[in-house]
């Protein structure tokens, strides 16, 4: 017996429903983004291995998915190498692709490879799936979407405040309301490691600090205390973990921290820069709000940070993210190029809005009239008036065999086509349509201009 087709953990076969609300999520992402003025790219699914490893820290990369040379790929591993099974020294020579991971990475490279092709700033959107060798989870997927718009060649903080409306534009479109955009500056995190004695564990600082949320307080400090950071630099974090209060208040209070490091107070200086244009500029229906433990575990971040939580009750992580990179196109060779970009979880704010019940409900509206199948001479007068209903922009189709009227009935019924229309030898030589409303069960004979009518 032939074993059930399955498909690999981490990824999903998508209805036509489906589809359809992830088509309407991505068009009102894709309409703000070019409201706001980004042009659109798109980058291979795979790049060279080197483009990617080594960009999203040691544990970004031991989630990237690497694909195995074509042909014979073990010919360049050595005997010796092959039975140390040393995967460092084995998989630069069995693998020169990967998947990509995000976005971003692949965006400098496009960056740095067309620079004399760019008229910079240079502000893109990009729409594609990516790929991470993650445990799946409700949330969580090894293919997603990632939804990008990002801006190169410019340091002005005003890159920044207006990525903070284009959230909020792209949340009200979406009527979801609610949505906190947490904002915080890896120069903050500088200083704070700069202050606690760890400048040269900045990295692992960070990456701990970005899972308080997930794993709580007491797990983040063990995680730093294996990571050799001092019992005395974990004390002085303290007053992080419960610093509370407005913006304003919080800042306040990273001042007195941050007093002694230049890098931590230029972090605060942004921060209020964009802190006052949002306020003067107002949000629709976002609320922006300080998160000093926010690092986001990415290490070309170098400036303000962002992140996206839902609305309060619904459970699911960031439904989006982002931040300000001055050094990521200098890996490729191009220095001095400033971005900063932010994403939107496509599959996230897919769940977050079917828990709430906020998709329209027309958005699967797929057939709108099937037309039964009588035979040949009625299905060619059924067809006729099919063309004609599609170049009105009705969605008309006809039941493609000759089979029992209950079975054509059934099939509308069950992919919920709201009407069927109904032409034999009466039909044809009155030219007449009987149209047949599925839900009521009402029946009219109709000339043709009043059956488009009907129908639209």
């Amino acid at each position: 017996m032939a074993q059930k087709p399955s498909i690999p953990k981490g990824t999903r076969d998508f209805n036509a429903v489906e589809v359809a609300k992830r088509s309407y999520i991505m068009n009102i992402i894709k309409e703000q983004f070019e409201l706001y003025g980004f042009q659109p790219i798109e980058t291979p699914s795979f790049e060279n291995s080197d483009t990617l490893m080594g960009k999203y820290g040691d544990e970004g990369d031991r989630l990237i998915f690497k694909i195995l040379n074509s042909g014979d790929y073990l010919k360049k591993v050595s005997d010796e190498e092959y039975t140390s099974k040393t995967e460092t020294r084995i998989t630069p020579k069995i693998s020169e692709k990967a998947l990509r991971y995000d976005l971003t990475v692949p965006f400098a490279r496009y960056v740095v490879q067309h620079q004399n092709e760019i008229e910079f700033p240079f502000k893109r959107y990009q729409i594609q799936p990516v790929w991470r060798a993650d445990r799946p989870q409700k949330g969580r997927f090894r293919e997603f979407y990632q939804c990008d718009a990002d801006v190169v060649g410019s340091k002005s903080l005003f890159q920044e405040v207006e990525f903070v409306q284009l959230y909020d534009a792209v949340f009200t479109a979406l009527d979801l309301k609610g949505v906190t955009i947490k904002i915080n500056n890896r120069k903050i995190l500088s200083g704070i490691a700069e202050v606690i004695g760890a400048q040269d564990k900045l990295i692992d600082f960070t990456v701990a600090l970005d899972k308080l949320d997930k794993i709580g307080e007491e797990k983040v400090k063990e995680e730093m205390r294996s990571k050799g950071i001092s019992e005395e630099g974990i004390s002085k974090l303290q007053p992080l973990f419960s610093l509370e209060g407005d913006f304003g208040t919080q800042v306040e209070s990273l001042k007195s921290i941050l007093n002694t490091s230049e890098v931590g107070l230029k972090g605060i200086e942004e921060l209020e820069f964009i802190d006052a244009a949002i306020s003067s500029l107002g949000l629709k229906t976002a609320i922006l709000q300080l998160d000093v433990t926010l690092a986001r575990g990415l290490n070309y971040y170098t400036g303000a940070i962002f992140e996206v939580a839902g609305p309060e009750g619904v459970k699911m992580g960031s439904i989006g993210g982002g931040g300000r990179y001055d050094d990521l196109t200098s890996i490729f060779g191009k220095p001095d190029t400033s971005g900063v970009g932010i994403s939107f979880g496509l599959d996230r704010i897919y769940l977050v809005l079917e828990e709430l019940n906020l998709f329209p409900e027309t958005i699967a509206d797929a057939t709108k009239v099937l037309f039964i199948n009588f035979g040949d001479k009625e299905a060619m007068a059924c067809l006729q008036a099919v063309t004609k209903l599609r170049q009105y922009g009705v969605k008309a189709e006809l039941y493609p065999d000759s089979a029992k009227m209950k079975k054509q009935m059934t099939h509308a019924d069950r992919r919920s086509i709201p009407y069927v229309v109904l032409v034999g030898e009466e039909e044809i030589n009155s030219g007449m349509y009987t149209l047949k409303n599925m839900q009521t069960g009402e029946q009219q004979k109709l000339k043709f201009e009043e059956l488009l009518a009907a129908l639209k």
